[in-house]
């Protein structure tokens, strides 16, 4: 009986979904700079409670395509490349497209609460709660698969990795030490991969 077997390999040697990520978000990267302001009011995630705030629900999904300026989007799409690669390869494109939009989508519910509470208008942007939610995917799916991340430059166990950033991003969010960066955006990203895994472990 002949068997198809998904390889997740395009001609670029890239998982499908990555590499469809990859281009999008360096399209829309473009775009911000072609009409910075616009982008920004439409797509961006902004606080809801502000009666004057521009918020739309589409700026749960569509925040994570858009980053504040070349570091920022080098840095999430070397993570998403470094972590992703192995999860899509694994799980498929389908799945591993979902997973990662929940992340997104998690990440910016739970900002949508820190910034009701610290009050404040001010915009999200950035594919960091998703690329967090890889990272605790690949953690627990390859515990001891040693990797080498840009800080600390440290070779360590990809599950050792999850808790320095965990610990970090909530010292981060916590003590204030990091202005401008949405720590528990962050870990909502990771808080809701975990809870992805576990449903998915939960109907297997």
């Amino acid at each position: 009986m002949n068997r198809q077997v998904y390889t997740g390999r395009p001609a670029s040697g890239i998982p499908t979904i990555i590499f469809i990520l990859l281009i999008s978000n360096g399209l829309v990267f473009v775009l911000q700079q072609m009409s910075f302001e616009f982008m920004m009011i439409r797509f961006a995630l902004w606080p809801a409670t502000p009666s004057n705030s521009p918020f739309m629900p589409w700026q749960l999904l569509t925040y994570g395509f858009l980053h504040g300026d070349l570091m920022h989007i080098a840095f999430n799409m070397f993570a998403l490349w470094m972590f992703g690669q192995d999860l899509e390869r694994l799980w498929g494109p389908q799945r591993f497209l979902t997973y990662f939009l929940v992340c997104v989508v998690g990440a910016g519910l739970v900002q949508l609460v820190v910034a009701g509470w610290q009050g404040g208008l001010y915009p999200t942007v950035g594919a960091s709660g998703g690329v967090f939610g890889i990272l605790l995917a690949f953690g627990l799916t390859f515990p001891n698969r040693m990797v080498m991340l840009i800080f600390p430059p440290i070779p360590m166990r990809a599950i050792t990795a999850v808790f320095v950033f965990g610990a970090l991003e909530l010292y981060f969010g916590f003590s204030g030490a990091a202005p401008g960066i949405a720590n528990f955006a962050h870990l909502g990203g990771m808080m809701f991969g975990f809870l992805t895994l576990r449903y998915w472990r939960g109907r297997r």
